[in-house]
């Protein structure tokens, strides 16, 4: 029997899994971290060390009060300027005092700290960077969501953190950015647990604003729990809730939309860990061609390679278990001449 069993689920594999593919984009037409349409261009201009385009984004972020595309934008251009800088120290050179080039400058530097053997030294000389990008312009909370980054690498107190965090909150209370340093720092990975995580997870997605992503932030923390293994034990339905609750604010962006594109990516992992299969089908349709490098660097050295051999996995189980064979609109089995 279990030699049938074995040899009806390949055959439905066969037979199901190419029918699957409709609505996911070639392997070779998916991007991992593709930039959007604005921050294209500035990366093309930063490699040919022109900063001037990515000056006047910031700008742009900054005057407009565009919060999460400056946090989202300033990191990337951070990511680029760790192997190319030298536009990025043109720019310095030419405006020091610029508040949009002290902001990629001091998450540059926290983004190099964190990858020293000596982390929590250098971490600790990032301040001043840190401070002077958060006096640049007072209303941003981008610096803070920085400064709750390098509180989790030098071993900052709860009393620090909490400060911290009350700096975040008091200038963007629903800003993405710092909800996730937040959850980080509590995690039972560093100074918190499992337990704490959830619960602050679930209270932000609770106070969120209608269609943000903070509302995803108990999958966040399903994420933490499902990889980092150990400590307490977290009830099957919370990690289920996490999960329908980040597919419902995914449901309100449009499949192929760049920004979700992070947190449907994180869904994709859990509803795959969770065994929740036709889910996360749907999910890997909405993302589109936009692989993200998080979460698929934490399991693995080829980001992209594994979503992609993720997405054959989940097409299979779908497939897998769907009927062997179809059937005919009167609810019996088709014979091969019925039309």
């Amino acid at each position: 029997m279990a030699l049938l069993r074995a040899f009806i689920r390949t055959a439905r594999m066969a037979r199901n899994a190419s029918g699957l593919a409709a609505g996911l984009p070639a392997d070779d037409e998916v991007l991992l971290d593709a930039p959007d349409e604005r921050l294209g261009p500035v990366l093309v201009a930063a490699g040919r060390g022109d900063y001037n385009p990515a000056a006047k984004l910031l700008t742009t972020t900054r005057e407009a009060a565009e919060w999460e595309d400056r946090d989202r934008y300033a990191t990337r251009l951070a990511t680029f300027a760790r192997s190319r800088d030298e536009w990025l120290r043109a720019w310095q050179d030419a405006s020091p005092h610029d508040p949009d080039a002290l902001l990629v400058k001091a998450q540059l530097a926290v983004s190099r700290g964190w990858e020293s053997p000596a982390r929590v030294e250098l971490l600790r000389e990032v301040g001043p960077l840190i401070a002077a990008a958060a006096e640049g312009d007072p209303r941003d909370p981008v610096p803070w969501r920085i400064a709750l980054d390098q509180a989790r690498g030098t071993n900052a107190g709860h009393t620090e953190f909490e400060q911290l965090w009350g700096e975040a909150v008091r200038r963007s209370p629903h800003h993405y950015g710092c909800h996730v340093a937040a959850l980080r720092y509590l995690s039972a990975a560093w100074y918190g647990s499992h337990r704490e995580c959830f619960d602050f997870a679930e209270r932000a997605a609770q106070d969120a604003l209608p269609g943000s992503l903070v509302q995803a932030l108990p999958v966040r923390a399903a994420f933490a729990y499902l990889t980092e293994g150990g400590g307490a034990l977290v009830l099957h339905e919370r990690l289920d809730a996490a999960a329908d609750l980040a597919i419902a604010v995914s449901a309100t962006y449009a499949a192929g939309d760049s920004w979700p594109a992070e947190v449907r990516n994180l869904l994709a992992y859990v509803l795959v860990r969770l065994e929740r299969w036709e889910d996360a089908l749907e999910q890997l349709r909405l993302i589109g061609p936009y692989a993200t490098s998080f979460p698929w660097d934490r399991v693995s050295d080829d980001p992209l390679g594994q979503f992609l051999e993720l997405r054959d996995g989940v097409r299979l189980e779908v497939a897998a278990g769907m009927p062997l064979h179809p059937r005919s609109e009167h609810g019996g089995r088709a014979r091969s001449g019925d039309h």
